[in-house]
């Protein structure tokens, strides 16, 4: 009698762990492998580049690389062959030689397989981001892909294990922890005015219903197909890549859990059947389960801290992407407006120009205000853009890395896994395999580059003097 209840009350309490703790159907073995985190690669003098994809992001890539003189397009790539002939005139404006042309449904590939390359940068819709950045480290070059980098946890460590492979760098372009904001709330969490960081926030909150339900905005309206196909945060590496840099993801913390809730669709499916009255090109997209409008995200890591991250591209409201950040000391908030409080009130105008003239970084200091005339979201993304070529051309470790690309990836099919369990608790894959315990944080100094000069001769840009 006495066993049968000690059999049933140790069965009781494994049932309710096997309840409380996380999924682990994601890990992998710690196996040995070269870390990524702080390579190094070897020195290039001049970059040669192929940019693939010349859609909506691929030509304002062209047009920013093509300011850089430490790098060359050799190579342009889109499925339509007008695409291609329209990123070759950016080059031409500006005096420089034209690329060679690729296009077709596998263009790409035949690029990899002729071309020699130093950087694939990848401008294509989200499906091909992952085959295309390991096909390009297979074939010895460096990757540069748009967010995010995987849709899977699979190709995410599939993306994971080539970098560390073949020792090429991996980085997704995440433009947001290149914003001047961000740069500063990052530079005064090293210098610790917000003490120690125990709380994270971050979003893509951005009405992008009509761009979704237009026949000339996305090809083949895939976007839209990406909002039926899975029920999460579909786009959380923007809003989380900046804080998950304050927070040290991946260089001395990393995320553990979360937990995952979205509310119905309420705005899609309305579209549809609006549209769809009007014209009946859009009855294909009618009766179809959209994702919920608004996803929230809840994620716990290791030591203790927590981040929420919100998608919401349907809701008419302004743009946010939150960027809170919540310290023992301090507290920074972007969205609506840029505050900074070391109390119960903000500190105003004033106070935050002089923390803006104290702790801008000194990358920032060298290369913003070129940046900003360039252009790209205000010149976050030139700034990118120039920091990963002098990074290359200077042999320094990338501000993110592979590891960086898979785990504020790895959200987009994590977050789709909790919804449709019901909320339930996931586990957050270790794609360092224990190496976050000894990475060192994000260095966002010039770290002896800074010699990559930059093109003032252009077109567009008369009297504009770039040259650093």
């Amino acid at each position: 009698m006495n066993s049968r209840r000690d059999f049933l009350k140790k069965a009781s309490i494994l049932s309710s762990l096997a309840v409380s703790l996380p999924t682990l159907v994601h890990a992998e073995s710690a196996t040995e492998a070269f870390n990524m985190c702080g390579y190094a690669a070897p020195k290039i003098d001049k970059v040669k580049v192929a940019v693939i994809g010349l859609g909506m992001r691929g030509p304002g890539a062209v047009e920013r690389l093509s300011y850089i003189a430490g790098c060359e397009i050799v190579a342009l790539c889109d499925k339509y062959p007008e695409r291609v002939e329209k990123a070759q005139k950016i080059l031409t404006s500006k005096g420089l030689n034209t690329a060679k042309s690729y296009s077709g449904e596998d263009g790409w590939k035949a690029l990899l397989k002729e071309q020699e390359l130093d950087l694939v940068y990848i401008c294509t819709p989200w499906s091909y981001h992952a085959p295309m950045s390991v096909a390009a480290m297979k074939a010895g070059n460096h990757v540069a892909c748009e967010v995010p980098i995987a849709l899977s946890i699979k190709d995410c460590w599939e993306v994971v294990k080539t970098s560390e492979a073949t020792r090429k760098h991996c980085m997704m372009l995440e433009n947001c922890c290149y914003d001047f904001f961000e740069m500063l709330t990052l530079n005064m969490v090293r210098q610790g005015l917000f003490g120690e960081l125990v709380h994270a926030e971050g979003a893509y909150i951005h009405d992008l219903l009509d761009l979704n339900f237009a026949k000339n905005g996305y090809d083949n309206m895939w976007r839209l197909r990406e909002n039926i196909k899975m029920n999460g945060n579909l786009y959380p590496t923007h809003g989380l890549g900046p804080v998950a840099q304050c927070l040290n993801i991946n260089r001395g913390d990393k995320m553990d859990h979360l937990v995952a809730m979205s509310f119905n669709d309420f705005m899609m499916g309305e579209k549809a059947k609006e549209l769809a009255g009007k014209d009946s090109f859009f009855q294909e997209f009618v009766d179809k389960k959209y994702r919920g409008n608004m996803n929230t995200t809840l994620i716990r890591t290791a030591k203790g801290k927590t981040i929420m991250l919100q998608h919401d591209v349907t809701s008419p409201r302004p743009y946010s992407r939150l960027h809170t950040i919540s310290g023992t000391k301090g507290f920074a908030q972007k969205y609506p407006t840029e505050n900074i409080a070391f109390g119960h009130e903000f500190i105003g105008t004033e106070k935050l120009k002089e923390l803006y003239d104290k702790y801008t970084p000194e990358l920032v200091k060298y290369i913003g205000e070129q940046a900003k005339q360039v252009g790209g979201h205000g010149g976050m993304d030139f700034m990118m853009d120039w920091r990963l070529i002098d990074c290359l051309r200077n042999g320094l470790p990338l501000d993110q890395d592979v590891y960086d690309a898979a785990s504020w990836s790895c959200i987009v099919p994590l977050s789709a896994e909790s919804v449709e369990r019901n909320c339930k608790t996931v586990a957050v894959p270790d794609f360092t395999k224990g190496a976050w315990k000894h990475n060192a944080p994000v260095d966002i100094s010039l770290r002896g580059g800074g010699n990559t000069p930059i093109r003032s001769k252009s077109v567009k840009k008369e009297n504009l003097q770039l040259d650093v």
